[in-house]
Formats: structure tokens, C-alpha cells, sequence
């Protein structure tokens, strides 16, 4: 018996478990809103038990996790000036929460494992969205669009990114086989059609970017440490004067057309300014996280009605930096901003200095999605968002500096001619 739950959170032996674990999790964070409470306790039920399995090794030492922590913290501290105490208070203690539960996955579950469980659950996901999903009028520009199982079609795209990613991921950076290989696939193919449904642009040019990124970091993995390095250095400079010139020649005009988009950004624009004027009044400490968008302020009622929210919930700046800003001000933001830059700072620097590190450019391509997407979605910002949980799953494995990965291609063998397993790890 003392074995069995040992597998629980061997890295090694749990693969049927934590994808099982991964994948319901993505879904809870998908419909939580529909399946209501019972389904958060669900999604707590599956991590954190393995605390009373071996606390010392789930857990690890937090101290190391105090960067990771901070930004849940000031969140927590924000109900002394909020102005909704009671919001600030129950939502900063889910997203504190929902943060150990992302660093309790980052201890017990490799990155293989991640792979599997986010292309089974985003496949789900999508699956659910197929078979019950609607069409919603957008007020705004006067057209219909899917929107899936989600309220928004902006979320529905975002579960299809994943899919594309970790699919994309699974097979040409984990060099995955058999049935793993025609499952990715078939996941592709699912969210390629759900991406097109959507026909949410934020989604289908983040993915594209990212997706294009990837298969460089595949290319370039061929490549020594030092001359990747040089690669990248001049590639940096070509792309941003290829992107000045494109800007100038009038390209983002182009692009936004081909999708039905103005200069706007459909109202974009005009409620991010609303979003700086509101972030202005609380300059340093905003107004208490998750303490804008209530009923009764008026500022919320007021943007609600110009946008047609008629539910007057659910609602947000469209931009993860001014919604910080707002609820937390420049402290909070700073404190994000650490999470994030470090995040994809660091696993660039591993994946340019390993020779060999799926890991680091699996969770390097991870990070950047989610901050591109974060200047006009909020994907990180709220508790049982898979956003929020895989970005601080990707922050945990810097922090976790007793973890080395040696996570190696097929057909790898060793320097003695001996296989090399593709899910071993090596700790100091």
C-alpha cells in the first residue's frame, strides 16, 4: 500500500495519473462556471491529497518560492483597501491556493507528463465545446460567431492554442510515438477546426507566432550552444526591423482587416484607456484584487452597459498589465511582471546553454504565449484559469533548482552506446 502511494508522486511512475490529473484539471478550469462548486473541489481533490503522501517532497522548500508567492500575497493583503473586502478576500485565498496547487504539479509531474494531460484535457475541452457549443451575436461588430461552451469566443480560442501547442510540442519536441503521435494529431486537427470556428484573432496569431517560434527552437536545437547564441543575436535583428517596416507599411492595418478588425480592436483601445484612468486614481496600491468589476460600483456599471454586458459580471480590461494596475496597482504589477519575465528569461537561458533541454523549450514557448496574449486577453490573473496554473507550473521548475533535467530525444543513446531513458531525472 505504501508503494502504491508512493507512484502517486514518483515522476517516474505516475504518467496515468498525473495526465489523468492534468487533463480534468483543464477541464474544471473550462467549465468550472457550468459544473459550479463541486467541480473546484474536484480539482483541489486531486492535488492536494499528495501533500499526505510525502509532504517534504511535494512540497519542497517555499522559501525558494518567495518570488513565485509574492504577487499571491500582496493580492491577499489588498482586502485591508479594497473596495469590496469580501471579493478580495475569497478570490485572493483561491488564487493563493490554486498557486500551490500549480507547485504541487510542478513537483510530482514532468514535463512529458504535462504534454499528455494538456492535449488530452484541451482536447476534451474542445470536444465539449463541439458537441454543446453555441453561436453568440457580438453587439460590437454586428457578427455571429462560436463561442463553444464559453461565454466568449476569445476562450474557446484560447483552449485551442493550448491544443496546438502541446500537440506541436508532443511531437516534435518530445518525440512522442505510437499512440501519443496519432492522439497529438487528432488533437491538431480538433483545434485547428475550433480556432477557425472561433475565428478569434488573438488566438489564431498568437498561435501562429508561437507555434512558428517553436519550430525555429527545433531547428536551432540541432545547433551548438555558442552558435545559437549567434543565430539569435541576428536573428533579433532582422525580425525587429522586419517588424518596423511591416508596422510602417501599414501591415497591422492588413492583418486586423483580414479578420474583420478595425484600429480599435472592437472597442479594445477605448476601454484601455478607461483602464489607465482607472489604474491612475489607485496609482500604488489599486483597488483590491478582484474589487472592480462588482455590482454596485459605478465605473463597472457604466462600462458594463457601453459594452453590452447585460449579465454584469465576467467582464475585463482586455489587457493583463492594465487589469493588474487597476486592481493592484504598480506594486502588484511589478510583482506579476517578476513572475512572468523571469519565467521566460529563464528557460530561454537554459534552453540556449543545454544542449539538449526539451523541458526548457516546452515551458519557454509556454511562457511566451501567455505573455503575448497578455496585452489584450487576462489569462493569469484569476484562480482556476489554466493561464494562471500553467504559468506558475513553468515559474516552479526555475525555482526547483534541485531538479535537473535529462529528458532526451528518441533514438538518444549515451556516451557508452547505452539507451538513455526518455523520462529519467537526476536530482543533486
Amino acid at each position: 500500500m505504501k508503494i502504491a502511494k508512493a507512484r502517486l508522486i514518483d515522476r517516474g511512475q505516475n504518467e496515468i495519473y498525473g495526465t489523468a490529473a492534468i487533463a480534468l484539471s483543464l477541464f474544471v478550469f473550462a467549465y468550472s462556471v457550468r459544473f459550479g462548486q463541486v467541480s473546484i473541489l474536484f480539482y483541489y481533490a486531486l492535488w492536494l491529497p499528495l501533500v499526505l503522501v510525502d509532504y517534504r517532497r511535494v512540497l519542497g522548500d517555499y522559501v525558494r518560492y518567495s518570488w513565485i508567492f509574492a504577487f499571491a500575497a500582496f493580492a491577499c493583503l489588498s482586502v485591508f483597501w479594497s473596495a469590496a473586502p469580501s471579493a478580495t478576500a475569497r478570490t485572493a485565498l483561491q488564487y493563493l491556493t490554486h498557486v500551490v496547487c500549480a507547485l504541487i504539479a510542478m513537483r510530482t509531474i514532468n514535463i512529458r507528463t504535462l504534454s499528455r494531460g494538456a492535449v488530452i484535457g484541451a482536447g476534451l475541452v474542445l470536444m465539449y465545446s463541439l458537441l454543446f457549443g453555441v453561436y453568440h451575436l457580438d453587439p460590437l461588430d454586428g457578427g455571429y460567431s462560436f463561442v463553444g461552451a464559453f461565454a466568449s469566443k476569445n476562450q474557446l480560442g484560447f483552449y485551442a492554442s493550448l491544443a496546438v501547442y502541446f500537440s506541436f510540442c508532443a511531437i516534435f519536441i518530445l518525440s512522442e510515438r505510437r499512440q501519443w503521435l496519432l492522439i497529438s494529431a487528432g488533437v491538431s486537427l480538433l483545434a485547428a477546426y475550433s480556432l477557425m470556428a472561433s475565428q478569434s484573432a488573438t488566438s489564431i496569431l498568437t498561435t501562429f507566432a508561437v507555434v512558428a517560434m517553436a519550430i525555429g527552437l527545433r531547428l536551432f536545437q540541432a545547433l551548438r550552444p555558442s552558435s545559437r547564441r549567434k543565430l539569435l543575436v541576428v536573428g533579433g535583428i532582422l525580425a525587429i526591423a522586419g517588424s518596423f517596416v511591416f508596422l510602417n507599411a501599414g501591415g497591422a492595418d492588413i492583418v486586423l482587416g483580414a479578420f474583420g478588425k478595425d484600429s480599435t480592436l472592437t472597442g479594445r483601445t477605448y476601454l484601455w484607456q478607461q483602464g489607465v484612468e482607472a489604474a491612475r486614481a489607485n496609482l500604488f496600491f489599486g483597488v483590491g484584487y478582484q474589487a472592480y468589476w462588482v455590482q454596485g460600483l459605478s465605473e463597472a456599471e457604466r462600462l458594463w452597459d457601453e459594452f453590452y454586458i447585460g449579465s454584469r459580471s465576467g467582464f475585463h480590461f482586455h489587457n493583463t498589465f492594465i487589469e493588474t494596475a487597476v486592481e493592484t496597482g504598480l506594486i502588484g504589477l511589478v510583482l506579476l511582471c517578476i513572475v512572468l519575465v523571469v519565467t521566460v528569461t529563464g528557460h530561454f537561458g537554459r534552453w540556449v546553454k543545454n544542449a539538449v533541454d526539451p523541458e526548457a523549450a516546452v515551458l519557454f514557448g509556454l511562457a511566451v504565449l501567455l505573455t503575448i496574449r497578455g496585452f489584450v486577453e487576462v489569462d493569469i490573473l484569476a484562480p482556476y484559469h489554466a493561464g494562471s496554473f500553467l504559468l506558475y507550473y513553468a515559474a516552479g521548475v526555475l525555482a526547483d533548482r534541485r531538479r535537473v533535467p535529462q529528458l532526451q530525444p528518441a533514438g538518444y543513446r549515451g556516451r557508452a552506446g547505452q539507451s538513455v531513458a526518455s523520462d529519467s531525472w537526476v536530482r543533486r
